[in-house]
């Protein structure tokens, strides 16, 4: 199982169609339903950053690689990023209802 969190800050101009192309992944994943999946993603309260945590099961087969939006979303990521994408690989050292 891996297990990812992706952290990053959006220009101000740039944070509200980041927040509109992760709803568009969201949308994806509730029609398609890959299994071996579980994502989120949180807007931070200073409304320009952004955080993703990953979980997927076979962790050399990421599920969300394959969602069309998903692709479109990390495709233009850094060019709407004033602090860039910063991915976190997390051990669970407890968990409740995650």
């Amino acid at each position: 199982m891996r297990r990812v969190m992706v952290r990053y800050t959006t220009k101000p101009e740039h944070a509200e169609e980041n927040a509109r192309l992760a709803r568009e992944v969201y949308a994806a994943l509730h029609r398609t339903k890959p299994a071996g999946l579980r994502y989120a993603t949180y807007r931070l309260d200073d409304g320009v950053s952004f955080v993703h945590l990953s979980e997927v099961d076979d962790g050399d087969n990421n599920p969300l690689q394959q969602v069309p939006e998903f692709k479109a979303f990390t495709a233009g990521v850094k060019e709407r990023c004033s602090v860039p994408p910063v991915t976190t690989h997390l051990e669970v050292i407890g968990s409740f209802g995650m």
